[in-house]
């Protein structure tokens, strides 16, 4: 199973999903769709580790809101990740996720093309707290282009989105 080292999240459209399209080295790329009801799965967990981190109340709510605003604001503006004709493209049907105090890491599974390798069709992704929280504005950010539910987020991360000024940006890497 590769990891992947850069990705650009993106809400299409005519797809109505988000897709990521991954680098796996600079010679390889995969591109895995992700559904609305698969996303809505996966975002308590995420939270709720980095909520673990903080604590819980009116003081983490608050450290929850600086920290998601700082993440955010170090977010560097890099180039999108292209993803090349050979690329492996699939929908993913399951996120299997590991916490550990330091960070978690996600394995993105699916069932492949048929011209994949056997076996190919998972990739995973570590995130420590900063980069994890950077990715999740930039799903909140496609959310909002999506007009999908934001019921499962947060109001210290709304409101840190809305603060950061990343509302009108369309992709974020």
């Amino acid at each position: 199973m590769a990891d992947l080292q850069r990705m650009t999240t993106e809400y299409i459209d005519s797809e109505d999903r988000i897709r990521l399209s991954g680098e796996l080295s600079p010679q390889a790329t995969v591109v895995l769709w992700l559904t609305q009801r698969l996303v809505n799965r996966l975002l308590p967990h995420l939270l709720g580790w980095l909520e673990q981190q903080a604590g819980n109340g009116a003081v983490g709510e608050l450290f929850q809101g600086f920290a998601q605003q700082a993440a955010m604001a170090t977010l560097e503006q890099q180039p999108p990740v292209q993803s090349a004709p050979q690329s492996q493209v699939w929908l993913v049907h399951a996120v299997n996720l590991t916490a550990a105090a330091e960070g978690v890491r996600l394995t993105f599974r699916g069932v492949g093309d048929t011209s994949a390798p056997e076996g190919s069709d998972a990739v995973g992704l570590t995130l420590h707290a900063q980069p994890l929280r950077q990715w999740l504005g930039i799903l909140h950010a496609q959310y909002c282009r999506a007009d999908w539910p934001l019921t499962g987020w947060p109001d210290w991360l709304t409101e840190a989105h809305t603060a950061t000024g990343h509302t009108s940006q369309a992709m974020l890497h």
